[in-house]
């Protein structure tokens, strides 16, 4: 809620935008900027490395669980994508302020944390969870959700031409719904995801 109320305000009352995308260039006081595609390397890993570590020294109760060992590799396929895939796919790009880089790193840090110590350390799903209509449910809306996002990206990153530049209204897949259908793909994916620990 706090969390909430302060973009609320950042956005209303201060009129401050977003440090990314095309408001990159109203950053106020950076004074570092950073190759886009290292930025999202460095700010996504961290919840690989938490798949990694939680899986190999987690508790054998959870590896042994179906449904956690499933959630586990769920997240993890999300920031393979985001960390090792989706930069090397970027063409051009603004450059990033270390400063958002380092934001992101901290909450990909944090949530990697919580995300893994839950799946490989405090909760043991029982066999039958797999077959609970939650988790089916949950896990089926999670995939739409990152299907939406991927190809979203897809669609995003080929707006331009080669040396094209300036910005440019994306159109097909959810774009025809919602103009921001990347970042819907996200929240439908985390709310399956959610849905399939309930």
């Amino acid at each position: 809620i706090l969390s909430g109320a302060a973009v609320f305000l950042m956005s209303t009352v201060l009129n401050m935008r977003a440090w990314y995308g095309r408001y990159n260039i109203e950053v106020p006081l950076t004074l570092f900027k950073m190759d886009a595609t290292l930025a999202w390397i460095l700010q996504e890993s961290p919840v690989l490395v938490w798949c990694v570590y939680s899986y190999v020294y987690g508790n054998p109760a959870c590896r042994g669980s179906p449904a956690n060992v499933i959630l586990l590799v769920f997240l993890a396929t999300h920031y393979f994508n985001r960390t090792c895939i989706y930069p090397l796919l970027i063409r051009g790009g603004k450059k990033t302020p270390v400063e958002v880089m380092l934001l992101a790193f901290g909450f990909c840090v944090w949530n990697g944390y919580n995300q893994t110590t839950w799946l490989m350390q405090s909760h043991v799903y029982g066999a039958e969870w797999v077959s609970d209509a939650r988790f089916i449910g949950g896990m089926i809306l999670a995939a739409t959700g990152m299907a939406i996002n991927m190809h979203s990206d897809h669609i995003l990153r080929n707006l331009r031409k080669p040396g094209e530049t300036g910005y440019r209204v994306p159109q097909g897949g959810m774009f025809e719904f919602v103009s921001g259908a990347n970042f819907l793909g996200e929240i439908i994916e985390w709310a399956g995801f959610a849905i399939a620990q309930w």
